[in-house]
């Protein structure tokens, strides 16, 4: 048997689960519940603009908060013996085993307000948090739930640089701050934006966490869309162009980034 034709079931797989729903969400976006071409599914979508700058803005603050507690996670890790890389990673990887709801569900013991943060503080004598059913409670539940997406890439790029470059740069004078600014750092970036696309994308699309931990008061554009498919307010032909839209600036986003790791990659091999 030829190789090609052991790709036939990925093939297949992905023209059922991949390529008809996208062709479903475009033919839904399009058309009216009538079925006639139309674009008032997309002028309709201007009242949810608060929503979309919401979706979008918690993501990039999530991300941005993986990338400052992942990055020296991974650094640190990288620097580390062989045994104790292995154990970290397990341990990094090992919340992952368990099911996504439950650790959200985990999250919601904590930041309630008679959760174990607050009796926590109540017991110290310290006034207690309203975290639970905000913004915050969502990011702490998204950084959480996708940091090991940013640890992973960051590490797997590091460990891979030869300690023969940082030897190098140090026998040419350069301090340690030196060789992370001009060596690790520039040659790590394909795992930060490898990082950063992993984060950011189910970040902004996440409606589990919304539901939980804002506690349906912090709207994202995975709550809207779901609402539209499964709620009482069923338009599946507008949630078909929200989702269209949120694709579409999810691909300009990832390009863009891309076009970075590139440009950078170039400047570092100059």
């Amino acid at each position: 048997m030829r190789p090609k034709y052991f790709s036939i079931p990925y093939v297949v797989w992905m023209g059922i689960f991949v390529v008809a729903p996208i062709f479903f969400v475009l033919v839904y976006a399009f058309t009216s519940a009538d079925g006639y071409p139309t674009l008032q599914n997309f002028a309709a979508m201007g009242r949810f603009a608060p929503v979309f700058v919401r979706s979008f803005l918690l993501a990039f603050i999530s991300t941005v908060i993986c990338i400052i507690i992942g990055y020296p996670v991974a650094y640190i890790l990288s620097r580390e013996g062989l045994r104790m890389q292995r154990l970290m990673i397990m341990l990094i990887v090992l919340p992952m085993w368990m099911n996504f709801l439950l650790r959200t569900y985990a999250w919601m013991s904590i930041l309630e307000n008679t959760g174990l943060l607050n009796r926590f503080l109540s017991f110290l004598g310290l006034p207690t948090l309203n975290i639970i059913n905000t913004p915050t409670a969502v990011v702490i539940g998204m950084v959480y739930n996708f940091l090991p997406f940013m640890i992973l890439p960051i590490y797997s790029v590091i460990v891979k640089i030869d300690r023969s470059l940082f030897e190098a740069a140090q026998d040419l004078g350069a301090n340690t701050l030196s060789v992370f600014r001009k060596v690790v750092f520039p040659m790590s970036l394909p795992g930060v934006l490898s990082g950063i696309m992993m984060v950011f994308v189910p970040a902004v699309s996440t409606f589990v966490i919304t539901q939980l931990l804002g506690g349906g008061m912090v709207m994202m554009l995975g709550d809207l869309i779901e609402m539209q498919f499964l709620g009482t307010a069923y338009n599946p032909q507008l949630g078909s162009a929200i989702a269209l839209v949120m694709m579409f600036i999810v691909i300009i986003f990832m390009y863009f980034v891309n076009r970075f790791g590139q440009s950078d990659a170039k400047a570092v091999g100059a």
